[in-house]
Formats: C-alpha cells, sequence, structure tokens
C-alpha cells in the first residue's frame, strides 16, 4: 500500500468520523473538527469506550412497553416500582423531560414518553406520536392488576408545539372523562423542561391545574 493512497484511507477515516460528530446537537463542522483532533491526539482509550458504550446502546436500548421511554428491559425501572402511583399519569415530550420531572422529588406517579410533540411543520402528528398507543396504555390499564389511571398531568413544554399537544390530547381525553390537569407556568413561555431548574419545576408540578381553567 503506497503512501498517497493510505493518506486517503486516513483522510476519509477522519472524515467519517468528523461527519458522525456533527450529528450531536448543538456541534458545527469546527467543533466536531476539534473533537475528532482531541480524540485522536489525547484519548485513544476514551474513544474506543465512547464507540463500543454508542454500539451497545444501539443495540440493547429500546422502549418501556409501559411508558415509552428508553430502557433496556421490557418495563423501565420506574414502571417496574410498584410503590409509583398508578392512578396518576404524567405525560411529557422526551426522556430528558421525564429525567427532570423525577428530579424535583415531587411526583411519584407513572410517566408516558411522546418522543415529540405535535409539529405539522416536522410531519408529526397523533398518528406519527402514537397516540393510539398511548390512548390504549390509559384505557387498557391496569397494568400487572395495577389501579387504572384516573388523571393525567400534561407536562409538555410552553412551546407553541407542546401547548397544541397538550391542547389537543387534553380534549380527547376530558371526552372521554378523564380527569386533566396542566403544570402550572412556573415555567417560563417557550421554555423547555430540559433547561428548567428542579425547585421551579417541582413547584409547577405542585401547583397543576385543571386543564381550560
Amino acid at each position: 500500500m503506497n503512501k498517497k493512497f493510505q493518506e486517503e484511507v486516513q483522510q476519509d477515516a477522519l472524515g467519517r468520523l468528523i461527519s458522525a460528530l456533527k450529528v450531536l446537537p448543538g456541534i458545527g463542522p469546527k467543533s466536531a473538527q476539534r473533537m475528532a483532533y482531541y480524540l485522536l491526539q489525547h484519548d485513544r482509550a476514551g474513544a474506543q469506550i465512547l464507540g463500543e458504550s454508542l454500539q451497545f446502546a444501539v443495540n440493547h436500548i429500546g422502549h418501556c412497553r409501559m411508558c415509552n421511554s428508553f430502557s433496556e428491559f421490557e418495563l423501565c425501572k420506574t414502571c417496574s416500582d410498584d410503590r409509583r402511583d398508578s392512578k396518576i399519569l404524567c405525560i411529557v415530550e422526551t426522556p430528558s423531560d421525564q429525567l427532570m420531572v423525577e428530579q424535583t422529588l415531587s411526583f411519584k406517579g407513572l410517566y408516558y414518553v411522546l418522543m415529540g410533540r405535535l409539529s405539522p411543520m416536522e410531519g408529526q402528528g397523533p398518528k406519527e406520536l402514537g397516540f393510539d398507543v398511548l390512548m390504549n396504555r390509559i384505557f387498557l390499564s391496569p397494568f400487572d392488576g395495577r389501579d387504572p389511571v384516573s388523571e393525567v398531568i400534561l407536562a409538555t413544554n410552553f412551546t407553541s408545539e407542546g401547548e397544541a399537544t397538550a391542547h389537543y390530547l387534553g380534549e380527547v381525553l376530558k371526552a372521554k372523562g378523564i380527569a386533566i390537569s396542566r403544570i402550572a407556568r412556573g415555567i417560563p413561555v417557550g421554555g423547555e423542561l430540559e433547561y428548567v431548574d428542579a425547585g421551579t419545576l417541582a413547584r409547577a408540578m405542585m401547583d397543576r391545574r385543571p386543564l381550560g381553567s
């Protein structure tokens, strides 16, 4: 293998690494390039662990059959906990939002993670978000002999898409006789739960109100 060919192969591998790093949120070409050079120059062992961990996660992490969040098992740790109040279901947009609510230590019910929000511009409608699965989760309860859902807390973000999602779900569920509440506006308008401090989010959970009031 001549030197020129080796350099082309190396450049292709480096280019693929930089392109792969650019898929991370907030990482542009320059940042991806710096990260790639750092890993190759200073921490190849760390890069190896990172690659193996990503591959393992992709191959082994799926969705909890009960809450739709990420899980290695059929039921995640939260849904497997029979001490949780199965009568209260908190609906959030992402696993990051679920984690934020959990960190407030103010909610002892169960969750359902939409993995998105209604956004026609992005082609995300009720079908794409699997609202039929959510309705089955609510109305085909109880799971494993637990109490059926009697209250749904809508904890979508206070963005236009999050509000539209909460409104849509609220109207559907109210028509079916489910008590609906919305987390209070301790969360800034346009804010996302992932970036809100735990104290503010805890207060929003405690001060939740019936939807439409």
